[in-house]
């Protein structure tokens, strides 16, 4: 079975937000339901609204509104899935509309701080490569994924995400505290509590790992009756880091096949997104891989400001406790094995204030699959 879920795409989320929210709320009401294995549709607008098209330009990005970024295409609900289950996430195909658009915005990115004007990059896409006009002599061929894929969160970590960004806020850090300006659906309590969409948490979200693409499977712990499946932010073509806080960023259509991997049959489950993946055969020989990924929390739970050494240690410790779980090693053995096979990938160093590494493992280090 295979489902649509359309949304306008030629209308911002504050106009028309049919199908589509901008929050990541417990229990907003799903706008489809789909059972285990069948296959979604969507259509995503662009991680930024539609605010640029190909007539603007590097001044209209100052009247951004960027409380109104990452409209997200869903709830959609799975049937049967539980707390404790794990949601299977394959992308079969994403079709990308023909244009594109990377800013530098003052501020935003690793290098923030060194930029004090905007800069848009307006890509035209065709025959799978965009070119830019703004960026000349260039050509980037497509490795489309979605940016951002995750599921609802529960009261309970809504409320331990809330408490630990209020503590990093507090402490001077690099937060975004829930704002109701913007916020889809609108009305209280949801516009004044709700958790906004720029950091990834346990429930996947805006997680910019670009291996996350065609033929990959990304594997998020469900928190709610549901899952409550939320996707978009299209991306084009991004590399590792996502280094001034933008991709290739295109409104399109993603062909998703959605399965569930029950609470009871599981050996090991994640405390964060997990993707499966293999590499482009021009690449790494199609070599197969599973990546654990951490967000900068301390082991006591405190939230780091884009801390990667705290996200490379999530990140590892998951691997560990994986090889541990699924392949009987001792902890030491896993660790070891992590030294000498498994890549620290930083895959987004932006999302204020959680950065994301990658524990890359290829699997065709062990003798059996």
């Amino acid at each position: 079975m295979t489902v649509r879920v359309s949304v306008p795409r030629d209308r911002s989320i504050l106009d028309d937000p049919t199908n589509s929210h901008n929050r990541w709320w417990p229990d907003l009401p799903p706008v489809a339901t789909i059972g285990p294995g069948d296959e979604l549709l969507v259509e995503c607008r662009d991680g930024m609204d539609g605010q640029v098209h190909r007539g603007s330009d590097s001044a209209s990005l100052a009247g951004l509104n960027l409380d109104a970024n990452h409209p997200l295409s869903g709830p959609i609900e799975v049937r049967g899935a539980r707390p404790g289950d794990v949601l299977e996430v394959e992308t079969l195909a994403v079709d990308c509309d023909g244009f594109g658009a990377t800013y530098v915005i003052p501020g935003f990115g690793l290098l923030g701080d060194l930029f004090d004007e905007a800069e848009l990059i307006r890509w035209d896409i065709a025959d799978g490569v965009a070119r830019s006009p703004d960026l000349p002599g260039v050509a980037i061929r497509g490795e489309p994924y979605l940016g951002t894929v995750g599921v609802a969160p529960s009261w309970e970590l809504l409320e331990r995400a809330s408490e630990r960004e209020a503590a990093l806020l507090g402490r001077g850090g690099s937060v975004l505290p829930p704002q109701p300006e913007s916020a889809v659906p609108a009305g209280e309590p949801f516009a004044s509590r709700s958790l906004r969409t720029i950091p990834p948490r346990e429930n996947g979200g805006n997680l910019d790992i670009r291996q996350a693409g065609i033929g990959s499977r990304l594997l998020l712990p469900v928190h709610v009756d549901g899952a409550l499946l939320s996707v978009g932010d299209i991306h084009f073509a991004q590399g590792d880091g996502e280094s001034c806080g933008t991709a290739i960023e295109v409104a399109g259509v993603a062909h998703l096949r959605v399965g569930l991997r029950r609470a009871s049959e599981l050996s090991w489950r994640s405390r964060f997104p997990v993707v499966l993946f293999t590499a482009p055969p021009e690449s790494a020989g199609g070599r197969r891989y599973l990546a654990t990924t951490g967000i900068p929390l301390s082991d006591s739970g405190e939230l780091g400001d884009l801390d990667l050494t705290l996200a490379a240690r999530r990140a590892l410790l998951e691997l560990l406790d994986h090889l541990v779980a699924t392949r009987g090693y001792s902890r030491a053995q896993a660790y070891a094995l992590a030294s000498v096979a498994a890549d620290l990938r930083i895959s987004e160093a932006v999302n204020i204030p959680s950065a994301i590494v990658s524990a890359i493992l290829p699997l065709d280090v062990f003798d059996e699959p």
